[in-house]
């Protein structure tokens, strides 16, 4: 492996990464007195699910390729509508009044994350197709290198969308709810057209 494997590995992370940093901003909107704890854990999902998704993509080239050509079609559709239920889901809830909502929960759960890791990282099946033609042990350094990256940029969305979901308050989960559907949206028009 060199020096040129690694910058691919950063490239791919880094435009795989694109969706997560915006659902990540759109969590720290939601969230803005999020800990840091819970901002690593929130990364570390969506750097899960990068990690994963390229791997599957792998493994289906190398194991089932004509099979993996059938889901592939699905993957927008996919995406769009996970991504409308979480971004319509807040959206309500940041209509709603303050009195309404529950104060004590965390705003995304765990449920709604993992919903939003495998939205945002679905279409990285594809990305199997692509690194094909690496052995075993690069496919599985290549999909770390892409985790790691993912990780550093979903920080950086987290942080950057607490800081404005503080001046923003009361209408950060609606502009959260909306960045989703517009993902969701953007992902089906890229992936059907």
């Amino acid at each position: 492996m060199d020096i040129g494997f690694f910058i691919k590995s950063v490239l791919l992370g880094v435009r795989l990464a694109m969706d997560a940093f915006s659902v990540s901003l759109a969590n720290g909107l939601h969230e803005p007195n999020m800990k840091k704890m819970r901002m690593g854990g929130i990364s570390c999902v969506f750097a899960f699910f990068q990690f994963l998704m390229p791997m599957i993509g792998w493994i289906c080239v190398h194991a089932a390729a004509e099979k993996f050509k059938i889901f592939e079609k699905l993957i927008p559709w996919i995406a769009l509508v996970l991504l409308l239920f979480i971004g319509g889901k807040m959206l309500i809830e940041g209509i709603k009044s303050k009195s309404e909502q529950e104060e004590s929960s965390p705003a995304v759960g765990i449920f709604a994350l993992l919903l939003q890791g495998v939205a945002t990282s679905i279409d990285a099946l594809s990305v199997g197709f692509t690194i094909s033609d690496y052995v075993y042990t690069q496919a599985l350094t290549c999909c770390a290198v892409i985790a790691a990256v993912t990780f550093i940029i979903c920080m950086a969305g987290v942080a950057i969308g607490k800081r404005f979901g503080m001046s923003l308050a009361e209408k950060a989960s609606v502009l959260g709810g909306a960045i989703l559907i517009f993902i969701g949206l953007e992902i089906f028009i890229t992936g059907v057209f």
